[in-house]
């Protein structure tokens, strides 16, 4: 499975898009705000991940500095 996300000034040229998709049998999703929020949070989580632990406490001093 394979996906693309447009993002357009021009809600023409996205409809006229989407109609071209649903035309060769591609399967087409308007994604609400909070989806865009959600997907740009997973991605930062995803990217930031370095499955290093921390020292809890000396983090905590850190904070508290």
């Amino acid at each position: 499975m394979e996906t693309a996300i447009f993002k357009s000034n021009s809600k023409n040229d996205l409809f006229l898009l989407i109609e071209l998709a649903k035309k060769l049998g591609i399967k087409t999703k308007i994604l609400t705000e909070k989806e865009i929020e959600d997907a740009g949070l997973a991605n930062a989580i995803h990217k930031g991940r370095t499955n290093e632990f921390i020292d809890v406490d000396s983090y905590l001093k850190d904070l508290r500095k």
